[in-house]
């Protein structure tokens, strides 16, 4: 690629909303969680620059990738730097403004990112019930928390550089963009809160810039994206009831229902909710794609009593459920799936929801067991 000079910034300050859960995880687990998100000197959540700058340059075709996020040096040539420079994204406060300092005091609202939500996994097998050895957990930052970061193109101030601008801000604003891990499973949904887009020249007003993202600079936009993709809205009625357990107790009943807290802003001002009661679309997701599993499996032919393995034909080894849901890096089927999904929250309300008794029979004697009742 031939060099150039490029003496113009294009800068956008941008803020934005998890509309689902995120999920970032550090990459290392400790002795509490298996996947717990990354995290900043203050012990706040945060999105790595490289990341955002990751699931941009993976949206466009290999050959705008190339040209505006750079590539490696190869045998042909020296390769080319990013034109694009993204910085981290930090959690904004209840104010929206990034927490600044080492160790200062924190809010309430801070505060409460000190303990995240546990979303609790474990694998299901063919029969329905759980796999040896498959349960892990993972920390999600609450839905609704905003995140602020800058994001600067290198122009010429060519028309071409100017168009490739814009195209990257509206991709921030794709129904399918998704930040962080787990997009499948319901995470890393957001919406763009303000977009504040301004122009430099090097050696004329670019040290006019400010370094501090609560510095508000440049003129707002609004983003629009030109994808349109198509959208399902189901709406679930139990015939008798739903129940998504938490997988513990409390002083009335041994398995409560799962919720969590969500991040709600009024007047530009964020507040902790009450508890929610959350739907996992990890749950539906995974019934569903047994359903998937089995349908294709039917229409194919292929039956549980004539085959060797029948793990060959269920999971990400099914072709269909790759196809839809997705399959793991490495896997023979590998690939990011054709369906996302959300999670669903709902208020909770006592009116709503009935305690069930039960009793464990002992099949021998049709006595119940002793502690069995529950």
């Amino acid at each position: 690629m031939d060099e150039k000079t490029y003496n113009y910034r294009y800068v956008a300050q941008i803020t934005i909303e998890a509309t689902t859960p995120l999920k970032t995880a550090s990459g290392k687990s400790d002795i509490f969680i298996d996947a717990p998100v990354l995290k900043d000197w203050n012990g706040l959540p945060m999105i790595l620059g490289s990341s955002i700058a990751g699931v941009l340059r993976h949206s466009f075709n290999k050959e705008f990738a190339k040209k505006y996020f750079g590539y490696e040096k190869n045998k042909k040539d020296e390769g080319f730097g990013s034109r694009i420079i993204v910085s981290n994204a930090h959690l904004c406060d209840e104010d929206g403004k990034i927490y600044q300092g080492l160790g200062l005091p924190q809010s309430r609202f801070l505060e409460k990112y000190n303990n995240l939500p546990i979303r609790e996994h474990t694998a299901i097998n063919n029969k329905g019930v759980a796999k040896d050895k498959s349960k892990f957990d993972e920390e999600v930052v609450f839905a609704g928390s905003r995140f602020k970061f800058e994001l600067e193109f290198l122009s010429d101030n060519e028309q071409e550089s100017f168009e490739a601008w814009q195209n990257i801000l509206s991709k921030l604003s794709d129904p399918l963009f998704r930040i962080g891990g787990g997009s499948t499973k319901g995470f890393g949904e957001f919406k763009v809160v303000e977009c504040l887009e301004s122009s430099y020249e090097m050696g004329v007003n670019y040290h006019e810039k400010p370094s501090d993202l609560n510095i508000k600079a440049g003129k707002k936009i609004t983003l629009s994206s030109q994808n349109k993709p198509l959208k399902y809205t189901i709406e679930l009625v139990p015939e008798n009831f739903f129940i998504f357990g938490a997988g513990f107790g409390d002083d009335e009943v041994d398995d409560v229902a799962v919720t969590e807290e969500v991040v709600e802003w009024k007047n530009e001002k964020g507040e902790f909710s009450s508890k929610k009661v959350l739907f996992p679309v990890s749950s539906l997701k995974g019934a569903l794609s047994h359903r998937v599993a089995f349908h294709y499996n039917r229409l194919t032919k292929t039956f549980a009593d004539e085959v060797d393995d029948i793990s060959k034909y269920i999971g990400t080894n099914n072709k269909a459920v790759a196809t839809i849901f997705g399959a793991e890096k490495g896997h023979q089927n590998e690939g990011k799936g054709k369906a996302l999904f959300s999670d669903m929250y709902q208020n909770y309300d006592e009116n709503k929801t009935k305690i069930f008794d039960h009793v464990k029979i002992d099949r021998f004697t049709g006595g119940c067991y002793g502690g069995g009742f529950i």
